[in-house]
């Protein structure tokens, strides 16, 4: 309407370049690439969803609490029982202590969370720090704080997409109030080195600056070590650990995640929590206790799935070369990054429009996470990721079609 003031949805649309000049709003490339796959009947290697579900006994177990527990709102914290089994998780895995009652806080996955952290500690006139390329939400959620969103820049080498101290010195300023970190990354399948996490963490010191952590691929790595980067030296205290069990047990669908820091964040972070969706369902965070207070059946359904991914993700990497990508083996995620130049096409999303009927293959530009115009996005503009995290029976028929690329 004329003369009204311009909705902050407006801001989340430009953000993630999806405002046209006339005002109207496209859908998002995931959107329309996983549309394409279905009206073409392409192998979609476009959104990183399992096509198979988790463990048949965290089912039966979600089945039991809905029998058994009330079905009713959950505590706004989460159940007890999940909350001791995310601190158990974060101490076993990690030596990081954390007091279940006031330190571990569930959230609607690790979206939520990551969302009500930057609306808890970022606003107008701050500045938000993320890698990138970014996931989608990222620039989002940063645009409906009113923040400003700076980046670094993650660059493609012989060993991965990589971030260079220098970079991570320039994008902190003296309005940087919260820096957000991926690793496993998603877009490129980075696991962040320790070198790259101090040059991190010694800016975020430096500054003052709330750390907030996505690593829901944490256990999804292929001969790389994860490392939160609250466990380095003076991380913990400014540190929010966020995951969620969506990647490591594949029920994307329950939508439970976590969160954990010192009491003080935790209890910012709950304060805008508890005035989004309330609380999370609590028949799901019964069975994901079950799926953290590891029992061993757990350790080998997360084991067998990072072989069984890793497998796949050699597979698709080698059928990516012989089709002329240049791929980069990514060292987590589901996800796998490459560049199509060699194939004569700089412009990845026209690629990804055609590829259903080049290849029956469906993938996403990785412009689409990059600030719409920028630099980054146009230095990888040629680029695409896929997923692997498909049937082999998938997988196939994909690395069958991207075969007829050649010629």
């Amino acid at each position: 309407m004329a003369g009204m003031v311009e909705p902050r949805w407006h801001d989340v649309a430009r953000a993630t370049g999806l405002l046209a000049p006339d005002g109207t709003v496209a859908a998002t490339i995931f959107a329309e690439m996983t549309a394409l796959a279905g009206r073409t009947g392409a192998a979609n290697l476009g959104q990183g969803f399992p096509d198979v579900d988790g463990p048949d006994f965290l089912k039966e177990a979600a089945v039991a609490a809905i029998r058994d527990e009330p079905n009713q709102y959950a505590p706004g914290s989460g159940v007890p029982a999940l909350r001791r089994a995310v601190a158990a998780h974060q101490q076993r895995h990690y030596g990081l202590q954390a007091d279940p009652d006031t330190e571990v806080l569930v959230t609607v996955g690790a979206t939520e969370g990551i969302a009500a952290s930057i609306m808890a500690f970022a606003g107008p006139g701050d500045e938000v720090l993320t890698l990138e390329p970014f996931y989608d939400s990222y620039a989002a959620i940063i645009a409906l704080t009113g923040a400003t969103h700076r980046t670094v820049p993650m660059r493609p080498a012989a060993g991965g997409f990589r971030i260079d101290p220098d970079d991570v010195a320039a994008a902190f300023t003296d309005r940087t109030r919260v820096l957000l970190v991926n690793s496993p990354h998603n877009p490129t399948g980075t696991v962040l080195s320790r070198e790259e996490l101090t040059a991190l963490a010694e800016q975020a010191t430096a500054n003052d600056v709330v750390v907030v952590t996505d690593e829901v691929y944490e256990h999804l790595t292929y001969g790389a070590e994860h490392i939160p980067i609250a466990t380095l030296p003076g991380m913990a205290e400014r540190t929010l650990t966020i995951s969620s069990a969506g990647k490591t047990l594949s029920f994307t669908g329950w939508k439970v995640g976590w969160v954990h820091g010192p009491a003080e964040l935790v209890t910012g972070v709950r304060t805008v929590k508890q005035f989004l969706t309330y609380v999370a369902s609590g028949p799901f965070q019964h069975a994901v206790a079950k799926g953290l207070d590891d029992d061993g059946r757990t350790a080998s359904y997360v084991s067998g799935l990072r072989d069984s991914l890793w497998q796949r993700r050699d597979f698709l990497v080698g059928a990516l070369e012989e089709a002329g990508f240049a791929p980069l083996a990514p060292q987590g995620t589901y996800f796998v990054a490459a560049d199509a130049a060699g194939l004569g096409h700089d412009d990845a999303a026209t690629l990804c429009r055609e590829l259903p009927e080049l290849a029956g293959v469906v993938g996403v530009p990785i412009s689409a996470f990059c600030t719409p115009g920028g630099a980054v996005a146009e230095s990888l503009r040629s680029w695409v990721r896929f997923t692997f995290v498909k049937s082999p029976e998938v997988l196939e028929r994909a690395v069958e079609g991207l075969q007829r690329l050649r010629t």
